[in-house]
């Protein structure tokens, strides 16, 4: 295959798919400000197109990430269905639950204290708050609902028994209200990065400012690599049971 076609069909592959496949790619496409969470669906032609970079240097960098071999513990692809769920419920669910209401409360601090001169941070404050709520119900309702009912079936097809209905029919209602939910999310975490011009600090601030802005870029990168787990890999092998 020349090295042309081979790029040609790279470039077909879904962003979700790269980094399913290998996690390490997803620093290479935050290098170009690449969607790979809710964005995975679309093709890696189809974005660099869209966005006006250069596919070919992209792969190159792609390919030699690719080179290094993958942790075991990096495989996530590879990882039993029940194992992945408790490592996102233990890793990413918990890391929202100590730190959303700190985000939420250094955010309103700022809002309060800096709001007049940095009227951004008081639409920041309000768009994280209405995220966290959100969150704490979408969590809920993974942890109690969704994940269970993956784990049911799971066990039932590995042990050669056929899956309940009600659960079937469960997972493929929950699949489509948790997608939207990761849609609307991403795109109210992207806009708070756009308020906050890249999470840049001013000048005139005080130390609650520069520690909120970098809580709020570190739930970002928690974020995309948690909507990445459940969308690319998670949700993709429970819509296949």
């Amino acid at each position: 295959m020349s090295q042309g076609k081979a790029h040609q069909e790279n470039g077909n592959m879904t962003i979700g798919a790269f980094v399913a496949e290998d996690y390490r790619i997803a620093d290479v496409f935050e290098k170009y400000g690449i969607d790979f969470c809710c964005g995975g669906q679309a093709t890696l032609a189809a974005t660099c197109q869209e966005n006006g970079l250069d596919l070919t240097k992209i792969l190159k960098e792609i390919e030699i990430v690719g080179k290094e071999p993958v942790g075991r513990s990096e495989n996530f692809a590879a990882w039993p269905l029940p194992f992945l769920i408790d490592y996102i419920v233990n890793t990413h669910h918990a890391y929202l639950k100590e730190n959303d209401e700190q985000i939420v409360a250094y955010a309103r601090k700022i809002a309060e204290v800096h709001g007049a001169h940095h009227p951004e941070v008081i639409e920041i404050a309000a768009i994280f708050a209405q995220i966290a709520d959100d969150m704490a119900v979408h969590l809920k309702a993974e942890e109690e609902v969704f994940f269970p009912a993956v784990k049911r079936v799971d066990l039932a097809v590995g042990s050669g028994q056929s899956p309940q209905t009600d659960d079937r029919v469960l997972i493929k209602s929950e699949l489509t209200k948790l997608h939207r939910e990761h849609e609307e999310i991403g795109d109210a975490i992207h806009k708070v990065r756009h308020l906050a011009a890249d999470y840049a600090i001013p000048e005139d601030v005080c130390n609650t400012f520069v520690v909120t802005y970098r809580k709020l870029k570190e739930f970002e990168d928690d974020l995309h690599k948690h909507v990445h787990l459940e969308n690319n890999i998670l949700f993709l092998k429970a819509a296949q049971l």
